[in-house]
């Protein structure tokens, strides 16, 4: 697997993403700064990291999704490679139309930072084909703008082509109002692109993939991309 992580001015989660990748891959992955034009040859994932790209002026992403590099993630994505937006790369990845929709301020105007479950709606995913669907998972967010919000129309969408992968729940996974942390509109967590080779999520699996932090219920999301690539 030849993976390439973008790192934009404010970016905070790029060593994390990376070392996630190279502890289930085997395979360390280039870094990729912004302002290039071109990616790795042959890179097969590009993810783009959590953190506060450019400071969060404007909106959140809005400014990253017009840096040079996006240019060739685009091409990336419209030759069926496999892209991986987390946090602020979720925020890019709706701000630059790879990805439907917009993340807005968290319902109750705060900042959250803490452990929360996801249900795993579907397994039939290159990013989820290690999990088994309805699997109740644990891992961290971190965000103050994660309120996923879409017009009705792109709802019924993807919510019918089965492109939500990950909603939050409670610990026995249960969708309720409590459990949906920050607002999102159908308690969505994470989606995927309509060819379903693109996936945006709020939270942070590749700070679930050593045991020696007590969780690893992430490292499947990154095992299941490598097994992908390696049976493509």
């Amino acid at each position: 697997m030849k993976a390439a992580v973008l790192v934009f001015p404010g970016s905070n989660r790029e060593r994390d993403i990376a070392y996630a990748l190279e502890l289930t891959s085997g395979v360390k992955p280039a870094l990729v700064w912004h302002a290039d034009t071109e990616l790795p040859a042959g890179t097969d994932l590009v993810v783009l990291p959590g953190g506060f790209s450019y400071g969060d002026y404007l909106r959140c992403g809005a400014i990253a999704a017009r840096a040079a590099i996006m240019d060739a993630v685009r091409r990336h994505a419209e030759r069926g490679g496999l892209v991986l937006g987390v946090c602020n790369g979720f925020q890019i990845l709706c701000e630059a139309g790879l990805l439907p929709g917009v993340l807005m301020r968290n319902s109750q105007l705060k900042f959250i930072a803490r452990n929360v479950h996801l249900r795993v709606e579907s397994s039939n995913s290159p990013f989820t084909r290690r999990y088994n669907a309805g699997a109740v998972i644990e891992v961290p967010v971190a965000h103050g703008e994660g309120n996923y919000v879409a017009d009705e129309e792109t709802l019924k969408r993807l919510e019918g082509d089965g492109r939500v992968l990950f909603r939050y729940c409670d610990a026995a996974g249960t969708v309720t109002q409590a459990a949906n942390i920050n607002g999102a509109l159908n308690a969505i967590a994470g989606i995927v692109s309509d060819n379903g080779r693109v996936l945006g999520m709020m939270p942070h699996p590749e700070n679930h993939v050593d045991p020696a932090i007590g969780s690893t219920d992430g490292r499947a999301l990154f095992e299941s991309i490598a097994e992908a690539l390696e049976t493509a």
